[in-house]
């Protein structure tokens, strides 16, 4: 079904996890959504992870075999970036990196209509300074969703500087619309949520890298003693430990602030390919 609370249409630039994610939740939830990337790879390989999530929700009876079918349906796939021509809200999901977030956002400003909202999961990369590449500035914005975004509540809305208040209040009503919790918080490097996890990370690498205790220990500690979830170490490696070092590169130029320097371990294993997970290696090994 339908929800009137949400755009008829999106597009999401970007086949990765996240965009993979954020397509999967606005499609189950009953809206037209294009997964645009460069690459048909990515595509394929996105089509074929979405189905599978859908598969688990359906199996988990918390999605119902007919809904699955739905977002199925409502999700295509292209390499063709004029589908963004007929869309109400893009979300950009591409690399975490500057240059390439910049020509993304020109080349989607270019073909949106004037009235659609152009939204960025960056978690760390300045809202203001990539609306300030478009002619749309009033109506760009952060939509930053949390990994795994299906099952992830929280969005952070970031307010760039020229960010008008009516898309502040669309894109929160979307928000709710796809059962997300959205929290505002304004444009300074890592917003709120990185600004604060990613130091974590990097004195648990420090901790790690000095002989302070063992990865294992690092992260029972913060788990037992904490209450989080997982550890600092198993976190970095889910998100990636190469997001990780662009997202503290960020904070140290944006801030000025030499405590937010990476921790050389965390950049060695980052020039050896170990990024965590999607590489079955990082701070653990998932072989």
């Amino acid at each position: 079904m339908s929800n009137s609370n949400l755009p008829s249409a999106v597009a999401v630039i970007g086949a990765g996890t996240m965009g993979n994610g954020i397509a999967q939740v606005f499609a189950t939830c009953g809206v037209r959504t294009h997964l645009v990337d460069l690459d048909q790879k990515f595509l394929d390989r996105a089509v074929e992870t979405i189905h599978k999530s859908l598969g688990k929700f359906v199996e988990k009876k918390t999605l119902e075999a007919a809904a699955a079918d739905r977002a199925k349906q409502l999700l295509t796939t292209t390499t063709d970036m004029g589908v963004l021509s007929s869309v109400q809200l893009c979300v950009e999901a591409v690399t975490e990196n500057r240059e390439v977030k910049t020509k993304v956002f020109q080349a989607a400003d270019s073909t949106l209509p004037a009235g659609a909202i152009l939204a960025s999961n960056t978690s760390s990369i300045s809202i203001t300074a990539l609306a300030a590449k478009t002619r749309r500035a009033d109506r760009v914005i952060g939509m930053h969703f949390m990994n795994p975004v299906p099952l992830m509540k929280l969005v952070e809305v970031i307010r760039g500087n020229d960010t008008s208040d009516a898309t502040c209040e669309l894109v929160n009503g979307w928000s709710r619309a796809l059962g997300k919790i959205p929290v505002l918080a304004n444009d300074y490097p890592g917003f709120v949520a990185n600004r604060i996890l990613m130091p974590m990370i990097n004195e648990a690498a420090f901790a790690l890298m000095e002989g302070v205790a063992t990865r294992e220990a690092i992260d029972e500690i913060m788990k037992l003693g904490m209450n989080h979830p997982m550890g600092p170490l198993t976190l970095a490696d889910f998100i990636g430990l190469d997001v990780c070092v662009s997202i503290l590169d960020v904070l140290k130029e944006g801030l000025g602030d030499d405590k937010y320097r990476a921790c050389p371990l965390m950049r060695r294993l980052v020039a050896a390919g170990h990024l965590g997970r999607k590489t079955k290696k990082g701070f653990y090994d998932y072989a």
